[in-house]
């Protein structure tokens, strides 16, 4: 990445957790609630609505998860519009929108994005020094358009 590239004043930070991990949600973001406040947060309805009521922070919130806010989240992310996520979800219960779960977190992989699913994973991320400083996302598109002109290039040349 070139140094004469800005660190981003915030991130952008996605924040999700299924109904038996709300709690611990609420006590991360209380825990790191300093370092939360330097960023813009993005979340999913029921878990937004509670960190505005219970901690004071700003979040823009989308739908609830089985209604459609993961994919509003993971739209967000493939646009380059979310930095990092926060998704606290419980492997221990099924879930009807799984295959919403799924995509979400198939497209913060597929677009290099810091992932956290458990309290541990998103202390070390928020508490990291690359927090401030710059990181280029990946956009799997302008990667796929540069892996089919060297497949053209290839196949011309044979």
């Amino acid at each position: 990445m070139p140094d004469h590239v800005p660190a981003p004043a915030g991130r952008r930070i996605a924040l999700i957790a299924h109904d038996n991990k709300k709690r611990d949600m609420l006590e991360w973001a209380e825990y790191n609630l300093d370092l939360l406040a330097g960023h813009e947060l993005f979340a999913t309805a029921t878990t937004g609505h509670l960190l505005q009521q219970q901690l004071g922070l700003p979040v823009t919130c989308f739908r609830s998860g089985p209604y459609g806010g993961d994919q509003q989240i993971g739209a967000r992310i493939a646009e380059g519009e979310i930095d990092l996520l926060v998704f606290l979800w419980d492997p221990l219960e099924p879930h009807p929108h799984d295959p919403d779960v799924k995509a979400l977190l198939r497209v913060a992989v597929v677009c290099n994005i810091p992932i956290a699913c458990n309290r541990a994973t998103a202390d070390f991320m928020i508490s990291s020094p690359l927090m401030s400083s710059s990181h280029q996302q990946w956009d799997p598109a302008s990667s796929q358009d540069r892996h089919n002109q060297t497949a053209l290039t290839v196949a011309r040349a044979s």
